[in-house]
């Protein structure tokens, strides 16, 4: 009988190929912030981010009550998963993060991971990665909303309830969302009436999985105004006319937000030849 090794080597040579890789080593020393590739299965290191939290001016309720929560959640006392909703340009997503990188500061094992809203479905898979972690993770979802009905909500209903083994305990989900119940204003649109109905049930349960609602409500002049002065006298932006500018900033923007602050501070900064953080 010929020796049949080589053949048994190339055949053992093939499977190898053919198996899946092995999955990447985490590591979670290189960054405090991470975004999350589901399609790698990787996290990817990302910046710190440079707006402090005494910078956010008129959303001193809001900033307590998730403030208060997220310290409870780094301490490892008990603290509920968050939505914050409301009008865009209010804050939602600057304080989830400026209040992440003050948390941080006193409790270095904590990490911030962002995932992108159309990769909700890939959450469960993403917690229990994370579960048997000795860090805690901030689980952060900018601008939620179910737009392609009640698949996404399920998925995300499964991460938080945490199947037979529970949620984990070392993991807080965050989301922002300019709609407190998270659906589209076109959810019914092309569906039936039951189909739409069940749907909206859905989606609707799993915003009642957040223990903690911020609403975000539209700012006022008076506070848009706080928010523009706050910003030019942290970054040296001397100017006498500087609320007439920034009221003729907003009115040309037809809105008046922190971000739209922020961006009449840039363009002045940009004007005066400063640079910002």
């Amino acid at each position: 009988m010929s020796d049949i090794t080589p053949l048994l080597t190339r055949i053992a040579e093939a499977l190898e190929r053919l198996a899946p890789a092995a999955p990447a080593r985490l590591d979670f020393a290189a960054a405090r912030l991470f975004r999350h590739d589901p399609a790698r299965d990787a996290f990817l290191a990302a910046p710190d981010y440079p707006l402090p939290l005494d910078l956010l001016v008129g959303v001193d309720r809001q900033k307590e009550r998730f403030v208060e929560n997220l310290s409870r959640f780094a301490r490892g006392l008990p603290a509920n998963h968050a939505l914050l909703w409301g009008v865009r340009g209010t804050g939602k997503s600057s304080l989830a993060k400026a209040a992440f990188m003050a948390a941080v500061a006193e409790h270095p094992d904590l990490k911030l991971v962002e995932v992108d809203r159309d990769e909700v479905t890939a959450l469960p898979g993403l917690f229990d990665i994370l579960r048997d972690r000795s860090e805690r993770f901030v689980v952060l979802c900018d601008d939620l909303s179910f737009e392609d009905g009640a698949a996404a909500a399920k998925a995300l209903k499964s991460a938080l309830e945490g199947g037979v083994a529970g949620p984990p305990e070392n993991v807080l989900f965050v989301a922002t969302s300019n709609r407190r119940h998270l659906m589209p204003r076109d959810h019914a649109e092309g569906r039936g009436l039951i189909a739409s109905a069940e749907d909206a049930e859905e989606e609707v349960s799993v915003s009642d999985r957040f223990g903690l609602w911020v609403g975000f409500p539209p700012m006022d002049q008076a506070a848009y105004l706080d928010a523009v002065r706050a910003y030019a006298a942290r970054f040296g932006l001397d100017v006498e006319t500087l609320d007439r500018r920034a009221l003729q900033w907003a009115q040309m923007r037809g809105s008046r937000s922190g971000r739209v602050a922020w961006q009449f501070i840039r363009d002045l900064a940009g004007e005066l030849g400063k640079a910002l953080p």
